[in-house]
């Protein structure tokens, strides 16, 4: 990448974490403003995505599916109405605050003229890493005792059982290009989607010559922030 391109990753970089700045969806206590999770990621999505017809795409995709109300998981980080909007949102936000200072060490390696990064493709990478997760849970009721005594209906998220699943991270890549049919040749953000589990997520087959695969800086980016927002942030 030139100097210039570098410089307009960055440029753009800021500009997304000015946008989280500005409406503030997730504070330091870890409460959430439910309404500013939404409007944060559409004003992202409307800023950094050219195309009129992918952005209408994407926010339909979003808006339509259960994206703003589905947990992250059953019982792990974001177990919660709502829980992978905000996860998504954390590893946006993680991938952003750590693509200066690692892409920039990337840049000085010895591969690093394979590979032309985007601010656009370091935020898709993270918006898009877990859309396996939409349309993926359902609702159960067990019973329980409240703080009364009293014998309850308590709600739990289960995953439904009628899912059929190509593995975590291929589902995923799967209804991002159903979304964006143009990101059928940036091998890059595929390969980080794809690969944001590391090796929790890989056949037997796929572990052969892995290490290739973590020559892509958007993988270890998107590793690096879906971990950290799910350990260090609980979400």
């Amino acid at each position: 990448m030139t100097e210039e391109e570098r410089y307009e990753l960055f440029e753009e970089i800021n500009e997304l974490i000015d946008i989280y700045n500005e409406f503030c969806p997730i504070q330091e206590s870890s409460a959430v403003v439910v309404d500013a999770v939404k409007m944060t990621i559409t004003e992202m999505i409307k800023y950094i995505i050219k195309d009129k017809t992918e952005i209408e795409s994407l926010i339909q995709f979003l808006e339509s599916s259960d994206f703003y109300t589905a947990p992250a998981s059953t019982k792990f980080h974001g177990d919660f109405k709502g829980g992978l909007a905000c996860h998504t949102l954390m590893v946006i936000k993680q991938s952003l605050l750590f693509a200066q200072p690692m892409l920039s060490n990337f840049f000085m390696s010895p591969g690093a003229e394979k590979y032309k990064i985007s601010a656009k493709d370091v935020f898709l990478c993270a918006l898009c890493h877990d859309f396996c997760k939409t349309n993926f849970y359902e609702i159960e009721y067990r019973n329980a005792k409240d703080l009364n005594g009293n014998w309850i209906k308590k709600p739990f998220y289960k995953t439904k059982s009628d899912n059929r699943n190509l593995g975590h991270g291929n589902e995923s890549v799967l209804l991002m290009l159903q979304v964006m049919p143009s990101l059928i040749n940036n091998r890059p953000v595929l390969e980080a989607v794809s690969r944001h589990m590391g090796f929790s997520d890989l056949s037997d087959s796929e572990t052969y010559n892995y290490s290739v695969i973590l020559q892509n800086p958007l993988v270890i980016l998107l590793q690096t922030a879906d971990q950290t927002a799910a350990q260090w942030f609980n979400f």
